[in-house]
């Protein structure tokens, strides 16, 4: 990916953005980065820490470090983290601060997760209340989202919303960050957000926003649906309707390069124990 230039001029950064990101780094805690520095750590130097960030991304020559892989355990296996240093988690926040109000205005009300004032909690509420409307659900999770959606599809819906070409260079520069390995090795990265950083989230939000959410309203305008980050459920009124939308979105998915495998999106029926009948799938799981 070749990087968006300057033009050899400075980016119009304020100071105030700077600390208001460090002030929420270190809200939200967190454990060190590849580098090895604490939040406790960064504050002790934090006016000149902040200083030094301002001026590295004020001059366009801020370059973020490796981001620190970790494994957590989720079901059928491990997942991997990458945690960004701290600096770099102040720079991504500073990227997240001036993003996150335009796009705030434009994403859809059944989009919960990773948003200010919203939570999973609200959309299992209303998938709860959903399903007693509805006979039919399908039931979706986008495989390895964070660790396989495409640069350019990224690049593409971000340019959507900003033309500050500091942004632009920064976010291309977090994504091709390596990623230092538990052994010591640096692994090079091709695609995919790191999941841990501040920004990856509204990332994802930003592109399945227009990659499912308005593609959900304005292919299938009665379908009603909840989305938490890359995990979602899409109510329908028959089982054929459902079969139907659920072949849809595979191939709405395929084309960014997000290939849905085999047994990642289930049919399920809502149907009460009275009508229920023989039907394999009557639960699933939302949000955990």
């Amino acid at each position: 990916m070749s990087e968006p230039g300057l033009q050899g001029k400075s980016c119009d950064i304020p100071k105030r953005l700077i600390w208001d990101a460090w002030l929420k780094v270190k809200g939200n805690g967190g454990a060190a980065g590849a580098d090895g520095v604490t939040i406790e750590q960064f504050e002790l130097r934090w006016k000149d820490n902040l200083l030094k960030l301002w001026n590295r991304m004020s001059s366009g020559s801020y370059v973020p470090g490796p981001v620190r892989a970790v494994e957590i355990p989720k079901k059928g296996g491990t997942r991997i983290l990458g945690i960004p240093s701290v600096i770099d988690r102040v720079a991504q926040t500073v990227a997240v601060l001036l993003l996150e109000p335009d796009v705030e205005t434009v994403f859809h009300n059944d989009s919960s997760g990773y948003r200010p004032g919203r939570s999973p909690g609200d959309a299992v509420r209303m998938c709860r209340k959903r399903c007693f409307k509805k006979d039919w659900v399908v039931d979706l999770d986008v495989k390895a989202f964070f660790d396989s959606v495409p640069w350019d599809l990224m690049l593409k819906a971000v340019a959507r919303h900003t033309d500050q070409k500091w942004v632009m260079l920064y976010v291309e520069r977090w994504w091709t960050a390596p990623m230092l390995m538990p052994g010591g090795i640096l692994a090079p990265r091709t695609k995919g957000t790191p999941q841990g950083g501040p920004i990856s989230p509204l990332i994802a939000n930003i592109v399945l926003h227009y990659g499912f959410d308005m593609w959900m309203v304005r292919e299938h305008p009665r379908v009603r649906f909840e989305r938490v980050a890359d995990d979602g459920v899409v109510h329908c009124v028959t089982e054929r309707q459902a079969h139907a939308v659920q072949d849809a979105i595979g191939r709405r998915l395929a084309q960014g390069g997000l290939l849905m495998h085999p047994g990642t999106m289930w049919i399920v029926s809502c149907k009460d124990s009275r009508r229920r009948q023989d039907y394999d799938q009557v639960s699933f799981t939302f949000c955990g």
